[in-house]
């Protein structure tokens, strides 16, 4: 069974009834009309970057739809991370606007420059290359789809865990114009407006503005500012010629974020070692008194989506892209008033990229070939500054990490009959990394470069200058069986691999050195410094099922990975040149095994029940890993030590599920939405060494939605509620205290509190999850 878009680059969304789609669908340039299709329950998806059924295609997808995500009151992407099986999508600490991304197991962290993601995150076909400024509010969107398991051969650079695909609303041919304004607690007070016009028959026009604001939901005691307050201005122009049945359309769109929300401190988990400050009563709270530099986030882009049908069979592609985002925030480590573990940051980041893809779609084989390149700029400066411990000791670091990749790649589908069809895929991947890294100390005052007047004594730390190159051929192979177009049983191996690179943060004088004069030499300094890349090889069963005639929708995966040369990258209390100090840490730790469940359906309970076109509806999703990591070295006083068994895979819950209740009526001409949603999320570790203070417990959230749309959907309202019972959970943090270098359990001194090991203090801080939010949204469009 064949089904043939009608506009090239388009694909054809429909939603089942009520609840979030599992594996889901996409639209482009489609009608709402042509979006319902003949039969409603049949979705359409391009994750393997055409145009197919859900049901045929051999990837594990959970997708969300505009209606969906405003039905559930989405605000930002990392809500969808709570209903979809075994993802992680969190804020990272010091900001909203950080992405921390984590799926089946693997993703990464850590945001300075040395250190590239393990989930690519995607806005329109667009691969964002640097974590800040990712999370990425909800608004003018289309979809969003988050694929699971390594993605290499088709979405390529560090998708080795997953991808996540943002992408926005194509402009109709008509006049438009739609406008929704939210307000809530904590002061939420949000305006969104999005118009578009046609300039001829072929051009059209349209400008999306947003205004994101919201209170703190705690306050910092010390400086008086907001805690966890929200201060977004954004906005996004688009101008589109052809499509809509023309052979080519041209989409270039332009896109701008200015963050000036307060730098969110973190919460005390213990109290001050040297002044006895009590840990504070609302976790929301801080006392950091670190507002230097001011926080300030502003991130914008352009990109360029060409897309031309040469023949019936043959469509070109072309995704052109320049982004570029810089971060400035005051990270307070103690969260405390004194300058003691103190670090203003800078992150700037630039990129260009340029995609080709050229598609073919016959009758039995189907696929794609393409090229790639991408030129990554990160710039990572910053000060730790000891002014307690050392008499205004400041550590400077300035580390330039420059990223050039090519790669290639090819995946096609044969059917050999109408049940049995073959895929096979690769990618050859170039990827040269270049790195600049200085590290100097200055005395009596911070570093010139945070308007500091610190003197600077001896020489540099680190005064590296290096490049890496890295190949990997990827291949991904699957093989599916469908007894009947509605069931399709499949198997498939993929490979993913991520680049290695130089720490950033490493103090290149403490590399180990066999010089009589102690001082290591350029080379001893560079493989100190340097990491290799990781790789996976992954395996996955599964079943896809439409039953009960479209009432019961299935996806059922099962996973094995073999996560080979882990990267660990953290940050440690150190000397240098005898003198108290934070360094970088990363080593290849060795080797993990991943392997888990996954499972995902909808299903229409009821129709015409209490009224006639009425429908309850229940979705839900299961998600089970067993990560583990086999092999763990790490250097314990000289000695490389396997320390497997006491380590923990980081932000990966062994349980996710999710359940969503809903019930929808026609009230007049218009219909009206009931939904209700709990999730679930066992223990969480948020790093590798299990730290009873700020890891998660288990934890589930309720949250309730009712939404009421006038005929035609004119306009709407709705009222919804987030973490109903105010459930407190945290999401990261940071230690620096003594801990078995072994077993990592956590000393205690003879207060019986934790053993500070930077900082006369003690640090053990946590950042939350937000609190009950409750909220009215109203909208309007014609």
């Amino acid at each position: 069974m064949k089904f043939q878009h009608t506009v090239s680059y388009a694909a054809i969304i429909t939603s089942l009834a009520g609840g979030l789609i599992a594996p889901a669908a996409v639209n482009a340039q489609t009608s709402e009309s042509a979006s319902q299709g003949a039969d409603e329950d049949i979705i359409i998806v391009s994750a393997r970057r055409r145009d197919e059924r859900l049901i045929d295609v051999p990837i594990a997808i959970t997708a969300y739809s505009a209606e969906k995500l405003e039905q559930q009151g989405a605000i930002d992407i990392t809500d969808i991370g709570l209903t979809t099986p075994n993802t992680t999508l969190e804020a990272s600490r010091g900001t909203n606007s950080t992405l921390s991304a984590f799926i089946r197991g693997i993703g990464q962290q850590d945001p300075v420059s040395g250190f590239e993601q393990g989930v690519g995150l995607y806005l329109d076909d667009v691969y964002l290359n640097r974590p800040q400024a990712a999370v990425l509010d909800i608004y003018d969107v289309e979809r969003i789809e988050v694929l699971r398991g390594p993605q290499g051969t088709l979405y390529g650079r560090n998708t080795i865990g997953g991808a996540v695909k943002y992408v926005t609303k194509a402009l109709p041919q008509d006049p438009s114009f739609k406008a929704k304004v939210t307000y809530g607690t904590y002061d939420q007070a949000e305006a969104v407006v999005t118009a578009s016009m046609p300039i001829s028959d072929l051009v059209r026009i349209g400008a999306s503005g947003a205004r994101l604001s919201r209170g703190g939901f705690g306050d910092n005691l010390t400086n008086g500012l907001e805690n966890y307050n929200k201060d977004i201005w954004a906005g996004r122009g688009t101008l589109e010629v052809g499509g809509y049945g023309e052979p080519v359309l041209i989409r270039i769109s332009g896109d701008y974020t200015k963050d000036e929300s307060n730098p969110r401190g973190g919460h005390r988990l213990i109290p001050g070692a040297v002044s006895g400050a009590p840990v504070l009563d609302n976790v929301f709270d801080t006392r950091g008194g670190l507002n230097d530099p001011i926080q300030d986030i502003e991130a914008y882009g352009l990109s360029m989506n060409i897309t031309a049908s040469l023949s019936d069979t043959v469509t070109f592609r072309s995704i052109s892209a320049w982004r570029k985002d810089d971060t400035a925030t005051p990270i307070d480590f103690d969260a405390l008033p004194a300058v003691d573990l103190d670090v203003p940051g800078l992150y700037l980041n630039e990129q260009i990229s340029q995609e080709f893809q050229l598609l073919y779609e016959g009758d039995k084989l189907n696929g794609l070939v393409g090229f790639y390149y991408l030129d990554a700029k990160a710039d990572t400066l910053f000060d730790v500054r000891l002014f307690t411990t050392f008499a205004g000791l400041t550590a400077f670091t300035e580390a330039d990490v420059d990223t050039e990749t090519y790669a290639v790649f090819a995946d096609f589908t044969y059917d050999f009959t109408e049940q049995l069809s073959l895929s096979v895929g690769g990618r050859y991947t170039w990827d040269e990394r270049t790195a600049s890294i200085v590290r100097q100390n200055y005395l009596g005052g911070g570093s010139p470069t945070f308007g500091g007047a610190g003197i600077p004594f001896g020489g540099p730390s680190t005064d590296f200058q290096g490049s890496a190159n890295f190949k990997k051929f990827t291949p991904r192979a699957s093989v599916s069986y469908k007894p009947t177009p509605d069931h399709n049983i499949y198997a498939s191996f993929s490979q993913g691999f991520k680049g290695g690179g130089f720490d950033p943060r490493g103090v290149g004088v403490n590399a180990p050195t066999t010089n009589a004069s102690g001082i290591p030499s350029d080379s001893e300094v560079a493989s100190f410094l340097s990491f290799e890349p990781e790789e996976v090889d992954s395996y996955e069963v599964g079943y896809k099922g439409s039953l009960l005639d479209g009432a019961l929708n299935v996806a059922i995966a099962g996973f094995y990975t073999d996560y080979k040369n882990v990267q660990i990258p953290g940050s440690v209390a150190c000397t240098v040149g005898g003198l108290p100090s934070f360094c970088g840490v990363i080593n290849n730790a060795g080797k993990a095994t991943l392997k888990g469940l996954e499972f995902e359906a909808n299903a229409r309970l009821g129709q015409d029940m209490i009224a006639s076109g009425d429908r309850v509806t229940l979705s839900g999703s299961l998600g089970y890993i067993d990560a583990q990591y086999d092999e763990y070295i790490t250097n314990i006083g000289g000695v490389p030590t396997d320390v497997a068994e006491f380590r923990e895979v980081q932000n990966t819950p062994k349980w996710t599920a999710s359940g969503t209740f809903s019930y929808s009526t026609p009230v007049g001409e218009g219909d009206i939405y009931l939904g209700t949603t709990l999730s679930y999320r066992s223990k969480t570790n948020q790093f590798e060494i299990a730290n009873p203070y700020i890891d998660q417990k288990g934890f589930a959230l309720w949250d309730a939605n009712l939404v009421y749309n006038a005929p035609d959907k004119r306009w709407s309202i709705g009222l919804h509620g987030k973490n109903l019972t105010n459930k407190k959970y945290k999401t990261s943090g940071y230690t620096f205290v003594a801990a078995d270098p072994t077993t990592g359990a956590i000393a205690l001194g003879a207060n019986g509190q934790p053993i500070s090991t930077l900082g006369p203090e003690g640090t053990l801080t946590a950042f939350y999850g937000n609190p009950r939010q409750v909220f009215v949204t109203a909208g309007v469009k014609f």
